[in-house]
């Protein structure tokens, strides 16, 4: 049978659009979908992110923290307000070795007590920026010097020279700026300790001032972590190892008898 235009036109045609009909709700599941979206980015976004603050805090507890770098006693090698990176994990494995240079916990009256701040939003947002390793840490209670001995060691000042004599060794120590003589003594480290010193002699009051406590040791669980690079200024970048003198096989022999 024929079927004429007018009907095969009116059976292919599209349904009128209802007003405030399905167009309607169609918009709304769209806008649905797209907050949708944009949650699921906002969550992602913060897990991320979180993901990535404990990381970083992780990496600053276990691995490496950047510190300041407090006072002048450790020129030129380092200098006030220099950025350094010390590494944890390193001298929790091997311990502390000569002529690394440590950060190290106040042992108890090396440093003056830290100033009472009343606590502000700068201060709480100072620490947590500290704590998750994005801010140098400046806590008022960390030093920066070089072990120059370990447990053991027969450590006198000075011989003619004014060489540091370590287990009979004269240390030839090029880095040093200063005097070392201005504080005679002749020890054996104390077990578990470490004989700290800046390299800026004449102005460090390092382990020679602290002779009537432990010998002047430092107990080696007080240290945070070697010292291996400076990294700002960008200017003064470079890395922190340890002076080949401390590599005289006949300082490994240990302290004369």
């Amino acid at each position: 049978m024929a079927v004429s235009a007018r009907d095969d036109d009116s059976t292919q045609r599209a349904p009128e659009p209802v007003a405030g009909g399905r167009h309607r709700k169609g918009g709304q599941k769209e806008s649905k979908e797209s907050k949708g979206g944009a949650l699921h980015f906002l969550r992602e976004s913060a897990i991320i992110v979180v993901s990535a603050l404990v990381l970083s805090a992780l990496v600053r507890a276990f691995l490496i923290q950047a510190f300041y770098v407090p006072s002048a006693s450790m020129e030129e090698t380092l200098l006030p307000n220099d950025r350094i990176l010390a590494a944890k994990i390193s001298t929790r494995i091997s311990g502390v070795q000569r002529g690394e240079i440590l950060v190290f916990r106040d042992p108890g009256g090396w440093l003056p007590d830290p100033e009472s701040s009343s606590p502000g939003v700068r201060s709480y947002l100072r620490a947590a920026l500290t704590f998750i390793g994005l801010v140098p840490s400046d806590s008022g209670q960390d030093l920066v010097k070089r072990a120059i001995g370990i447990a053991g060691d027969r450590i006198a000042c000075c011989d003619e020279q004014g060489r540091i004599v370590l287990n009979g060794v004269p240390l030839d120590e090029s880095y040093v700026t200063g005097p070392t003589d201005q504080v005679r003594f002749d020890i054996v480290v104390p077990g578990d300790s470490m004989f700290m010193m800046g390299d800026n002699r004449g102005n460090s009051r390092d382990s020679r001032y602290h002779l009537d406590v432990n010998n002047g040791g430092v107990p080696q669980d007080a240290a945070v972590g070697q010292t291996v690079l400076t990294i700002w200024p960008f200017d003064r970048f470079s890395v922190q190892s340890i002076p080949e003198i401390f590599g005289n096989p006949a300082l490994a022999q240990g302290a004369p008898n």
